[in-house]
């Protein structure tokens, strides 16, 4: 009887010590990307739900809100560990080179940036009310377009306008994009400009309650424009049975080198792994593909990396 508290002690320091290596393998990252009622904020939700299903709970993907991508770039300089946000690739390397907003506010930690894998495209859409299928960008001519303020989609939107000579041949309105399905609706306007992953739930639902056209540029156009080329699939949304070529905004998710080679390693693998079943319930993933690795800039991270070598993935 005398040995059995020594027994207890010992049974006791080997709970403990198997409490303490259970603990040790959870991995909990912090993941930054949109406001909540965003899409990008939904599509962190489902990836969150999906690293959690693919690794039986063995990773936890934490969603905090974000103000924007600037905002997500700038909180590298004071997170450690597993921080992983999203940004489009262009204001990440602006981030390392020191440059646009980040000029006067450079930081060290900036070049520790690694990339990890690409998330759904913003691509451009100018919805037409009255119109099947694709019109050209000219017709846009002497109708009222509803561009909304602030946003990618309400800068790009102006920008081509005056870019093709269109600024004094239509009629801008800046009201809140939000409201633009009900005004397409009600006549209030003739067209909307809207940039989202597609299918874009505002798009699909305007197109499933009227007819509806969507603006298709040419290679020429989008070559001018300066930005990446999209096409989007032709019976994407209802009506429009051809395929539309447009422009987009690549957006990835980063990290730094804070995040451990296994741990970036094992997230990216289960993303490319959960994809598919993703996409089954939300159609906007089946818009990445390994080919947009190409719009990534700056180093991967080595754990990244080693995936897309294993899986025979090329990386430009």
């Amino acid at each position: 009887m005398r040995h059995f508290p020594r027994f207890l002690a010992a049974l006791a320091a080997l709970w403990l010590g198997a409490a303490s290596l259970t603990a040790s393998a959870d991995t909990r990252i912090t993941y930054k990307s949109a406001s909540a009622g965003t899409a990008y904020y939904q599509m962190g939700v489902e990836l969150s739900e999906a690293i959690k299903a693919g690794t039986d709970g063995a990773m936890t993907l934490t969603l905090e809100e974000s103000q924007g991508s600037v905002q997500n770039v700038m909180e590298v300089m004071a997170r450690q560990g597993n921080y992983v946000f999203t940004t489009p690739p262009p204001l990440a390397a602006k981030a390392v080179a020191g440059e646009g907003p980040f000029a006067e506010r450079r930081h060290p930690r900036f070049q520790e940036i690694r990339g990890l894998f690409p998330i759904p495209s913003l691509t451009m859409h100018l919805v037409v009310a009255g119109e099947q299928d694709t019109l050209r960008l000219e017709e846009l001519a002497g109708k009222h377009l509803l561009i909304g303020q602030g946003s990618f989609g309400a800068r790009e939107a102006a920008r081509y306008l005056e870019l093709f000579g269109l600024t004094d041949e239509v009629e801008v309105d800046d009201a809140d994009v939000g409201s633009a399905p009900d005004a397409l609706k009600n006549g209030q306007i003739d067209a909307f400009a809207t940039a989202g992953s597609f299918p874009a739930p505002n798009v699909i639902e305007t197109a499933a309650s009227m007819p509806v056209g969507l603006v298709s540029m040419t290679e020429e156009q989008i070559a001018e424009t300066g930005a990446t080329p999209q096409e989007i699939p032709a019976g994407t949304y209802a009506g429009i049975d051809e395929p539309v070529m447009t422009t987009s905004l690549p957006v990835a998710a980063y990290t730094t080198t804070g995040m451990d080679d296994d741990t970036a390693y094992t997230l990216t693998k289960t993303f490319w792994e959960r994809r598919e079943a993703m996409a089954e319930s939300s159609p906007w993933w089946r818009s990445v593909s390994p080919s947009m690795l190409a719009n990534m800039r700056g180093e991967l991270h080595p754990g990244a990396r080693r995936y897309y070598e294993e899986a025979g993935i090329e990386v430009p």
